[in-house]
């Protein structure tokens, strides 16, 4: 088996792992990201681009390719509170008010940043992506995790040592597992079950804006050539779903979405469906020696507001910005790793309790079909007190405590 080092190595190549490959690169440190995909052209990944991640690519100077990306905006949160009729629960509009630079979200397929980020890091003599590498063990020695053993899509097997693994790889974590970490879960009383349709050219849809039913809703998000739509309904009846079959389901649609009634016939068959066990839950130690779980390793975030990648990547900026000098000397300890969970807690538990209001206050009564929408009193509060809106869309858009680039990554835009 072929042994390879290296000072650090990030498992898994999503908005968490490539930020911080790419911000650790800028600081001089040797850094390899595995991921274990081709491409990453995945089917219904989230494509919510925050103001805060927006300013961080700025900061980077890479805001001007970030604008040339295909992306619609979303400067509104609303629900539908009558077939005719929406509440603006979040204004992003209102964010240029405190200097917020970008008050909208960027509707952006995620693996356009994701070649975006991908490029800047090869631009660093430091940075390696490795892609078709899939991490399939920890190394651990002396009771210290000291890099991963990986195969490649061509069926090679090797070892990559390191000063420090950083686990990216998402809320089903190899790193994690074997590492002997397991999250705390917090119940979720819904799951999401993907699929697209097809748009016209310059057909619009009002992103993000709930269509609801009683006991189901949907998100429609419009993507270049098709809508990526999100089917929101009660969490463990994805198997009386597919046991009724993909005619119940289209009729279901219709009548959810009596707009996309004339193109539902694309779906040919439940497998086209794709099912979302949606998780919330949070480690409650981040690291063991030589090892960091960060982003949906540490802590799987609802599909609400769209928030998870926004955390993930606001993580991996704390970890380039606390662990870049220790990496630099070839010397992470534990409470060097500990520091990155102590920097990065409070947002996490801030919004994952805002999450689970959410989930008790508007989702239940809506999947279980007593209630559609938000509780009638904060209606009416939105529609009394229109600068409401204000919190809910800092909240959702930039967040707490949001991390800015280190110095030591910062880039003055190219000149045009």
């Amino acid at each position: 088996m072929m042994s390879e080092r290296t000072t650090c190595v990030v498992v898994g190549g999503g908005p968490a792992g490539m930020v911080l490959g790419l911000l650790l690169a800028r600081a001089g440190v040797e850094v390899t990201v595995l991921e274990k995909h081709a491409d990453f052209l995945r089917d219904f990944r989230g494509d919510t681009v925050h103001p805060s991640t927006m300013q961080l690519l700025d900061e980077l100077g890479l805001g001007e390719r970030f604008a040339k990306l295909p992306q619609s905006r979303l400067e509104e949160i609303a629900f539908p509170v009558s077939d005719d009729e929406r509440v603006v629960v979040g204004d992003l509009r209102r964010l240029s008010r405190v200097g917020v630079r970008h008050p909208y979200i960027a509707m952006v397929p995620q693996w356009d940043l994701l070649d975006l980020l991908a490029d800047a890091g090869r631009e660093e003599p430091t940075f390696t992506l490795r892609m078709n590498t899939e991490a399939t063990e920890l190394i651990q020695e002396g009771g210290r995790v000291r890099g991963v053993r990986y195969r490649t899509a061509e069926g090679e097997s090797g070892e990559l040592r390191a000063e420090l693994t950083v686990a990216c790889d998402g809320r089903g974590s190899m790193s994690r597992a074997q590492a002997g970490l397991r999250p705390k879960e917090s119940p979720v009383p819904f799951d999401a079950w993907w699929f697209g349709l097809p748009r016209e050219a310059g057909e619009q849809a009002a992103a993000l804006t709930p269509r609801m039913r009683r006991g189901q809703f949907a998100i429609v998000i419009p993507r270049e050539g098709y809508f990526q739509i999100a089917y929101i309904a009660k969490k463990g009846t994805d198997p009386q779903l597919r046991a009724r079959g993909i005619e119940h389901f289209r009729e279901e649609l219709d009548e959810l979405m009596p707009g996309l009634a004339d193109r539902t016939g694309s779906l040919e068959s439940m497998d086209d469906i794709k099912h979302l066990d949606v998780r919330l839950n949070r480690l409650h130690r981040w690291h063991i020696d030589g090892l960091l779980c960060i982003g949906d390793a540490a802590h799987a975030m609802s599909p609400i507001g769209g928030v998870g990648i926004n955390l993930a990547v606001q993580d991996a900026v704390a970890a380039a910005t606390l662990l870049a000098e220790p990496l630099r000397r070839g010397a992470v300890q534990g409470r060097d790793l500990a520091k990155v969970r102590a920097r990065r807690l409070l947002p996490t538990i801030l919004v994952q309790g805002l999450q689970r209001i959410l989930h008790r206050a508007v989702m239940t009564p809506v999947v279980n079909g007593t209630r559609m929408g938000p509780p009638k009193p904060f209606i009416a509060l939105m529609r009394r007190l229109p600068q409401a809106t204000f919190i809910p869309a800092y909240l959702v858009g930039v967040g707490l405590r949001p991390e800015h680039a280190p110095e030591f990554a910062r880039r003055s835009a190219p000149d045009s």
